[in-house]
């Protein structure tokens, strides 16, 4: 691998996702709500087989941390500044993983997969009903990601070189001691460490972990229902808005830098907050017949997020980005790139 000179970096769960247009009946049989996203059960086992077998699938390649990589390489090629995206995380010895990593290349990223020789690649079934989406991973092998894999010199030649950092809340189930190096190395080198709260799941049921990754982000981002759920759990009412600001206003290890929050809300207007003060940022709204599904709008807006804010961008450009990012993305089926990006940031 030639050493890495770019400036951002992911860190997360690699998935292959396995997409499928079901029915109601599917989404019944295995306990699972629209628009949601969840880990595995037991119960959900047997899916992933049905899904082969049953309904003809996709496979992309996925993983929400890696997706926003990838969407944030593919713009900064087609606007002069391409090798500026790599990624970590741990996939199995196997066609899935060799998959993942060819579909991130593609794209422009720097893949350091740590490879798991006993556990395969992780998967997610994505079911698509009606353009709206549910989740349901399978973790595997990006369950067993370790600290130990940041100590190669390949790894850090990675962090090392980066100026902004992104880490999916997916993560926090994960390897929090893995986070929180990368995260120092950041606070200690005046960097930027941007978080993303990814489902009500995690914050309901990872309340420390979620704590303590918070600390370090300069950068948080959610959707509503996340929010709504991140208000709930602490505390800070229903008001959108105000849960933003409380969330800005709260503990921060580099205090030097105020956190900016932003809450996206699919057709609705996205929320930014940082310093007192909020703004909201209008959304085009998408001819319905033209969309195909949501699967990965969140994972594409910070992709264009992180792309305004490499290139030095105001934040309504970021926005912006993000927002173009996120509405090419919902004409396609999953996060997949499938022609040159024409945004010019």
């Amino acid at each position: 691998m030639a050493k890495f000179t770019g400036s951002l970096m992911g860190m997360g769960n690699p998935l292959l996702d396995i997409s499928a247009e079901v029915g109601q009946d599917i989404l019944d049989k295995y306990d699972v709500k629209v628009d949601n996203a969840i880990l595995a059960e037991e119960k959900h086992l047997p899916l992933y087989k049905e899904l082969a077998d049953n309904y003809s699938p996709q496979y992309i390649a996925g993983g929400a941390t890696q997706n926003s990589i990838r969407v944030a390489g593919w713009i900064l090629a087609a606007n002069g500044r391409p090798g500026e995206c790599s990624y970590m995380g741990c996939v199995g010895n196997d066609e899935f993983g060799k998959r993942l990593e060819k579909c991130a290349a593609e794209d422009g990223v720097c893949v350091n997969y740590m490879k798991d020789e006993t556990t395969p690649t992780g998967t997610c079934a994505v079911l698509v009903k009606g353009g709206e989406r549910s989740l349901i991973a399978n973790l595997a092998a990006a369950n067993n990601f370790k600290p130990s894999h940041l100590e190669t010199d390949e790894s850090k030649a990675i962090y090392e070189s980066a100026k902004v950092y992104y880490i999916a809340g997916f993560f926090l189930t994960v390897s929090v001691e893995s986070l929180k190096i990368v995260a120092e190395h950041a606070l200690a080198n005046g960097k930027t460490f941007c978080l993303n709260l990814s489902a009500p799941f995690i914050i309901d049921f990872f309340r420390d972990q979620v704590a303590t990754a918070l600390e370090y982000a300069d950068y948080l981002f959610c959707n509503e229902s996340e929010a709504a759920a991140y208000g709930k759990k602490h505390g800070l009412g229903e008001d959108l808005k105000e849960v933003a600001l409380k969330i800005a206003a709260s503990p921060k290890k580099n205090a030097a830098r105020p956190r900016t929050v932003i809450f996206t809300q699919g057709s609705g207007s996205t929320i930014v907050a940082c310093d007192g003060k909020v703004s909201e940022y209008d959304v085009v709204p998408l001819p319905k017949e033209e969309l195909v599904d949501t699967n990965g709008a969140g994972d594409a807006f910070v992709g264009g997020f992180l792309a305004g804010l490499l290139t030095e961008k105001d934040i309504g450009a970021c926005v912006e980005a993000g927002h173009w990012a996120a509405r090419f993305i919902i004409q396609q089926s999953g996060c997949t790139l499938t022609k040159a990006c024409e945004y010019k940031l």
